[in-house]
């Protein structure tokens, strides 16, 4: 940190900062302060209030209470607008692009420039390769937003905010879907940022990272702030320790618990869509209580390997098994009821009716099933008690059944959804991400369950990010790259550096 900011104003000060919506109180008495030209971290359990604090902080909402002070001046904002009118840029957990426009159309999207009542191109080009150069930020501005990696992504959404001027970068579990190697690029990006004097703020759940980067680090438990400490000065079990009272989890499993029994067998699946081979001679085996990990950068086939298991994408060859059974030919719901469960990639998209109260989300693709019929008519009260039992068990943080979908922190929806489908008791569990975005307590709690589900029989297929997770839960490990499966793994003898080489098609191929 520069002399300069140490001696200027705080970037952002937040001091008794309340926020109260029906039934719930999201904060209370919040104190933040972040020096310019810093990396502010801050850590909580989901529904901890940081999210509420952050969209407070951009314009999203109003506090009830408190001031917000950005570089030395009270401000009141209204909209995200007025925030980034005064340099505060925001990038979400759930990224916020057109996958029909171009990586130009969507940073300019908004803020275009123009030359009397046309669009100037040439303006908006030489602004984002400025920038670009500036921050070691590369992208084809030409190319479309569908077809970028993960990665990619992010550096468009972040080019986007530096865009419109932003001086204070709020981002939001930025790492929770990026490989190592893309990891250590985000945050050689971050640290010239900084150098230039840009301010962020960042929200993560991955301790290792927030100790790491961070110049301090702020824990919010509870809805309030109760410490802001240096990095240097704790460790991961402290900040464990402040932000649930209680150790760290390990993914680690105990021992195998893999029997001679197939459950899911898939041969030599193919697939094609739009005249490219999305799945290329796919095979792959998952026995009764065991957790087979893929691990691989999103866009590489993973996501077409779980939707041809369910029916949802169109195999050109090859068959689906499931203990024994033929699912080739079957719908989704055939393919369901026979003991398919699915934690699905992105939640808010594929999971969830937003709008809905948790009981209905609870009784989502399970509305035919005896656990919730009265009669020809799904029952209320027996889906309301599901959905108690279920909210205690899986400790979703809600009011009640009643609450929307949408009124849930992304962890906690998450947990709802793990929660639906462990109640269907399933033969298979697809799991895609299913710690992405939850806090360590509720992470802790998905390893036991997914746990105990193995030990009692359950086959399990895990896509994740998280590659100490892939490696700690998974009995065995495979690698997709561009539609295949190009490596298998001891996960014994793996490491999240090895994983990230195979990922990025830079391993040897391991037979």
């Amino acid at each position: 940190m520069s002399i300069q900011a140490s001696t200027a104003p705080p970037a952002v000060e937040l001091r008794g900062i309340w926020k109260r919506f029906p039934g719930v109180i999201a904060n209370h008495d919040v104190n933040l302060v972040v020096g310019r030209g810093t990396i502010h971290a801050i850590v909580g359990e989901n529904g901890s209030g940081k999210s509420t604090l952050m969209n407070t902080l951009y314009g999203m909402h109003r506090p009830d209470e408190g001031t917000i002070t950005v570089d030395g001046t009270i401000r009141t904002f209204k909209s995200p607008t007025e925030a980034i009118a005064v340099g505060i840029g925001m990038v979400h957990q759930h990224f916020m692009l057109a996958d029909n426009l171009t990586v130009l159309e969507n940073i300019i999207l908004g803020a275009e420039p123009t030359q009397g009542w046309r669009l100037d191109q040439d303006a908006a080009r030489a602004t984002i390769a400025e920038l670009g150069e500036t921050y070691g930020i590369t992208i084809d501005v030409d190319q479309l937003t569908e077809e970028l990696g993960v990665g990619e992504r992010q550096r468009v959404e972040i080019l986007k905010v530096l865009y419109r001027g932003a001086k204070i970068l709020i981002l939001d579990e930025p790492t929770a879907v990026l490989v190592p190697q893309e990891v250590e690029e985000l945050f050689g990006n971050l640290r010239r940022l900084v150098d230039d004097g840009v301010t962020i703020i960042f929200i993560d759940h991955k301790l290792d990272e927030v100790l790491q980067i961070s110049d301090d680090i702020t824990v919010i438990r509870a809805g309030t702030t109760v410490a802001t400490v240096k990095p240097a000065d704790v460790d991961r079990r402290i900040l464990g320790e402040l932000m649930v009272g209680s150790e760290l989890p390990t993914p680690d499993t105990e021992s195998s618990t893999v029997t001679a029994q197939l459950e899911l067998v898939v041969k030599n699946c193919s697939a094609v869509s739009a005249g490219r081979t999305i799945l290329d001679d796919v095979s792959l085996s998952i026995h009764r209580g065991e957790i087979l990990g893929v691990a691989g950068i999103e866009g590489n086939g993973q996501l077409e390997l779980v939707e041809a298991i369910l029916g949802l994408q169109a195999i050109s060859g090859g068959v689906i098994e499931l203990g024994g059974v033929d699912l080739t030919s079957l719908s989704v719901r055939e393919r369901r009821h026979a003991g398919i469960g699915y934690i699905p990639f992105d939640r808010q998209r594929d999971g969830l009716l937003l709008a809905a109260p948790l009981w209905e989300n609870m009784v989502l693709g399970y509305d035919d099933t005896d656990r919730y019929i009265s009669g020809p008519w799904v029952s209320v009260q027996k889906a309301r008690s599901v959905t108690d039992a279920a909210i205690e068990r899986f400790g979703v943080k809600t009011p009640g059944n009643s609450v929307p979908a949408f009124a849930l922190s992304g962890g906690n929806q998450q947990k709802l959804i793990f929660a639906r489908e462990m109640v269907a008791e399933p033969k298979l569990l697809i799991a895609a991400h299913p710690t992405r975005g939850v806090d360590i307590g509720a992470q802790a709690a998905i390893w036991d369950e997914l746990r105990e589900a193995r030990k009692a029989g359950l086959a399990v297929l895990l896509i994740s990010a998280d590659l100490d997770e892939l490696i700690g839960l998974s009995d065995s490990l495979l690698v997709m790259f561009r539609g295949k499966i190009t490596a298998a793994l001891d996960p014994a003898e793996a490491t999240p550096e090895q994983l990230g080489m195979f990922m990025t098609g830079e391993g040897q191929e391991v037979k």
